[in-house]
């Protein structure tokens, strides 16, 4: 028997149309994104999307270095105040004209590493070797360059002895802080020749060659004399002190060539030419 009662499928919406709440924007989780999700307050970048079981999540770092999981869900997240709804980012369409690497140079899709050359190009640390992989790497691997690291510059002279560099095997130098007067400059001007090219940029580590827009911040903070450089970035920026996590965090916000300041990029660039042109 049927109910003598409305059907609630049938029975009108009767909440005046300013009270009702108006649907969220939807704003791609692309990668950096600063939101807060509303239910906890938590604050953070967009690390990652995920397709799971119960639906999207995504996972979000906040300025300590912590991560966290949040369901994709309607109205979930604040972004500069606004309530906004999260969707996954839609893979990016194919770049008309030919594609380009990290550095700005063509790409040659299916192109096999080059033997490696005699040559060489040498840099201070593994962060400034990370750092040129994840923007020349591919240059370097067409051409043959291997990018191998010093650990600081005071071996520099007896390193260049050991190479014995020649026109077939020329050697390239990158240098941190490479500013008239200092060690550095010294050291740099001992082994310079002809089959030597020694260049420099003026940071005091290749973590400021970054640009602060690309990682996120207002600018790289003054570190007082004597006291440990990256430590001292660490605890300006009110990151942990952990000089490998802050730099992998820094290492994930450079996608190419765009992200470096133009001092970094000529060194690179010129160290290149060096060993690969005749």
């Amino acid at each position: 028997m049927r109910s003598s009662g409305p059907s609630r499928r049938y029975e009108p919406d009767l909440t005046p149309p300013w009270k009702r709440s108006a649907p969220a924007p939807e704003v791609p989780a692309e990668a950096d994104l600063v939101v807060e999700e509303v239910t906890t307050g938590f604050c953070g970048a967009v690390i990652r999307c995920e397709k799971t079981a119960q639906g999207p999540t995504v996972t979000l770092e906040d300025r300590f270095g912590k991560h966290r999981v949040f369901p994709m869900e309607p109205r979930g997240f604040l972004l500069e105040g606004r309530v906004v709804t999260l969707v996954r980012p839609q893979a990016p369409a194919a770049a008309a004209g030919p594609a380009r690497t990290a550095s700005g140079s063509l790409a040659v899709p299916g192109a096999r590493a080059r033997v490696a050359r005699a040559g060489r190009i040498y840099v201070e640390g593994r962060h400034d070797a990370e750092l040129v992989e994840r923007v020349w790497g591919d240059d370097l691997r067409i051409e043959g360059v291997v990018v191998e690291y010093l650990e600081g510059v005071d071996d520099l002279p007896a390193i260049v002895r050991s190479f014995a560099p020649g026109p077939d095997a020329r050697l390239g130098v990158l240098v941190d802080h490479l500013v008239p007067g200092s060690k550095e400059s010294r050291i740099a001007a001992e082994v310079t020749g002809e089959h030597v090219l020694v260049v420099g940029h003026p940071y005091v580590d290749v973590w400021e060659a970054v640009k602060p827009s690309s990682v996120g911040i207002p600018g790289w903070p003054r570190v007082p004399r004597g006291e440990d450089w990256k430590a001292g970035v660490c605890r300006g920026l009110g990151w942990p002190v952990n000089t490998g996590a802050a730099w992998q965090r820094i290492l994930r916000s450079v996608r190419s060539y765009k992200d470096l300041e133009p001092e970094l990029l000529g060194c690179v660039e010129r160290l290149i030419d060096h060993v690969t042109v005749p």
